[in-house]
């Protein structure tokens, strides 16, 4: 099965980007698809700053993502680019740690002035990472995502149907599972 992995850079526990990558995640379920969502910022932070990668809490996140078929990379927009949250994360990464995998940037901010974000910040350091392919993802406004007082989320319908396209599309990226392994709609049979 097709594992795709998600990573949260945003370092606030009420992150509208998190409420954003649950709604992707959903859509990948009700697809057929196993996924994990992983918070950078639940990583301890001395560590992660220091860059010591033989802390096990690092090295099992490195094997997270290692061990992902495909990953979900999203982030608030700070100043003018992806979270240092994220960069110190990826910066972790071996040079070749995105390598095979197939990546869905996206990208949550508070003025369309950020929209290139995942164009000029982000999609050169996942490919400088090795990234088989990195689909053209999508740049959500933060008042699009509206949190709800039960710790959920809603999206505005624009919002929710340009997610849902940008995840089919993401979808039909990936690889072909090879002869034999189970794709979402075999395991439907």
């Amino acid at each position: 099965m097709t594992y795709i992995l998600a990573v949260s850079g945003s370092p606030s526990v009420n992150s509208r980007t998190e409420l954003l990558v649950e709604h992707a995640l959903g859509r990948l379920a009700v697809t057929g698809f196993g996924a994990g969502h992983f918070r950078v910022r639940e990583l301890p932070a001395a560590e992660l700053l220091s860059g010591r990668t033989d802390h096990p809490a690092l090295r099992s996140a490195a094997e997270e993502v290692a061990a992902a078929d495909a990953l979900i990379v999203a982030t608030p927009v700070y100043k003018a680019s992806y979270t240092g949250l994220l960069k110190a994360f990826l910066d972790l990464l071996p040079q070749s740690g995105l390598a095979g995998k197939t990546v869905l940037p996206l990208v949550t901010g508070g003025s369309l002035a950020h929209v290139l974000t995942i164009d000029y910040a982000l999609r050169p350091v996942l490919s400088a990472l090795g990234a088989r392919h990195v689909v053209a993802g999508s740049f959500f406004l933060d008042s699009h995502v509206e949190r709800l007082t039960d710790g959920g989320a809603q999206l505005r319908p624009e919002a929710a149907l340009r997610l849902f396209d940008v995840v089919d599309e993401f979808i039909h990226a990936l690889p072909v599972p090879s002869a034999g392994a189970a794709t979402p709609a075999s395991r439907a049979l």
